[in-house]
């Protein structure tokens, strides 16, 4: 094991001077007693520590760490981790060059732990001027599939999938929000861990293989947000789904108060979804085991706890996305796979910012293009069966994010002005139909733009970030 340490430790050493070499790795594993491992673009302290007896942490032990500097090693990076607590397992991806590649994967001991570091070490200043980002990695074992027959059932899915691929655990399909009958187009696989999902979408992701005659759409799920359990300890609020679009909030309410009246405090319904907000926490948790699988207007319901969203890390710092009915709020996590976030919409750098400048290319979003070769296969898809990641503005997740929460499309409104100096000055007012609410219902920036482009990506961007703010649960 003393030769494998020191084989590691010479990786580092090669690009390294001074105090930051092959010593500095050496003796971090003197006065830890953690041994070093360096394989398959990885470099392992740890994974047992010393002394570790039985299974490894469960889930929801380990944080992605990102925007590493490359120059940055174990010996500088660990004693900052480990004043969150035990470190199990510290892997830091490397480059065939002996540099790191800016990202790496800490598995702590316990969850407490896990949670601890995101709070005191996200956005910490690791080097002057350089800020690491820290946040909950989880092993996705769930894939999206897309393009799916509406009138497929969940049997039919189920087995389908089980043909194709293997470790296939369960399916969720969810029924379409005016016809009970059908699915909406798209389903997710849950697979028995990790490497199963990833080796059933590495087979199926070449975008030709088809389910019943359709090219279908893969891609990595969304992981549901882990909320620490303190938090959702307090939760009093209730998550329906599979309402009918006829049902009201007045037949919600009545139907949760039945078997104790008065507990209800309000409703909010949003389509075919709505939050039911009781006085009492323990209210709450007796209505939805009674609830949960009852039928309100025909339709049989799923009733969970709703879970709070941080609307200001997840909104307004880093703009993940849109919401997607699969998922109760807005998430945003690393794919170990493939070694960058994955989230309901890849952090996205907008042509708009809030103080109303406008710059015509984002600057974060990779643009790639291939060539196209005569007689390549084109398939007519429809925007809607994509993923939020294939977007880049904001009016286009907008638009993506009423659709998968099946309401009409937003509608928007110019208006101008004249600035001191003579400019024509621009602002979109937005409104979003399927809001009941006509107060709650439209939304204009207090920015104005001097390109039409300008103002309507700020008045996406607006609206999205209000339609966070206005509720503290959405699905």
């Amino acid at each position: 094991m003393h030769e494998e340490n020191k084989a590691a430790a010479n990786v580092c050493g090669k690009i390294r001077s001074g105090t930051q070499n092959e010593a500095a790795l050496l003796a971090l594993m003197e006065k830890t007693g953690y041994s070093m491992v360096q394989e398959n673009g990885q470099r392992k302290f740890g994974g047992p520590p010393p002394g570790w007896e039985g299974p490894p942490p469960p889930r929801g032990c380990e944080v992605f760490v990102g925007k590493i500097p490359r120059d940055m090693y174990e010996d500088e990076l660990v004693p900052v981790f480990e004043r969150a607590g035990k470190i199990y397992e510290f892997r830091l991806m490397m480059e065939f060059s002996g540099e790191n590649r800016g990202y790496a994967f800490v598995m702590y001991t316990t969850k407490e732990e896990a949670q601890l570091a995101i709070k005191i070490l996200n956005n910490y200043e690791i080097r002057p001027g350089k800020f690491i980002g820290v946040c909950v990695s989880l092993d996705n074992c769930r894939l999206f599939i897309g393009a799916i027959p509406k009138e497929k059932k969940k049997e039919e899915i189920l087995n389908e999938m089980k043909k194709v691929t293997e470790g296939v655990v369960d399916v969720i399909v969810y029924p379409n929000a005016t016809d009970k009958t059908k699915n909406r187009g798209f389903a997710f696989v849950e697979y028995e861990s990790h490497r199963a999902a990833a080796m059933a979408r590495r087979r199926l992701i070449p975008g030709t293989f088809q389910l019943w005659g359709h090219t279908i759409q893969v891609d990595w799920a969304d992981p549901e947000k882990e909320v620490d359990e303190e938090t959702m300890q307090k939760v009093k609020v209730l998550y329906v789904r599979n309402l009918m679009i006829s049902t009201t909030e007045e037949t919600i309410k009545a139907e949760f108060n039945k078997f104790k009246p008065g507990i209800v405090e309000r409703v909010k319904k949003l389509r075919d979804y709505a939050f039911v907000h009781f006085f009492h926490r323990d209210d709450a948790v007796t209505a939805m085991s009674v609830m949960n699988g009852k039928c309100i207007d025909g339709a049989s319901i799923e009733v969970t706890l709703a879970k709070p969203v941080n609307k200001e890390s997840t909104w307004k710092q880093h703009f993940n996305g849109q919401i997607s009915p699969s998922s109760e709020n807005v998430l945003g996590f690393p794919n170990k796979e493939d070694g960058h976030q994955k989230s309901l919409g890849k952090p996205v750098s907008l042509p708009v910012h809030l103080n109303g400048q406008h710059s015509p290319v984002p600057t974060e979003v990779e643009r790639c293009t291939y060539p196209f070769f005569p007689g390549i296969k084109l398939t007519p898809i429809s925007m809607y069966s994509l993923k939020s990641s294939h977007f880049s503005s904001a009016a286009m997740h907008l638009d993506y994010f009423c659709n998968k929460n099946n309401w009409a499309p937003p509608e928007y409104y110019l208006y101008s002005t004249t600035s001191q100096d003579g400019k024509i000055l621009l602002v979109y007012k937005v409104l979003i139909p399927s809001i009941a609410d006509a107060s709650q219902s439209v939304f204009m920036p207090d920015k104005l733009c001097t390109t039409v482009e300008g103002a309507k990506e700020l008045a996406a961007q607006f609206t999205l970030l209000h339609l966070a703010n206005c509720t503290p649960y959405l699905a």
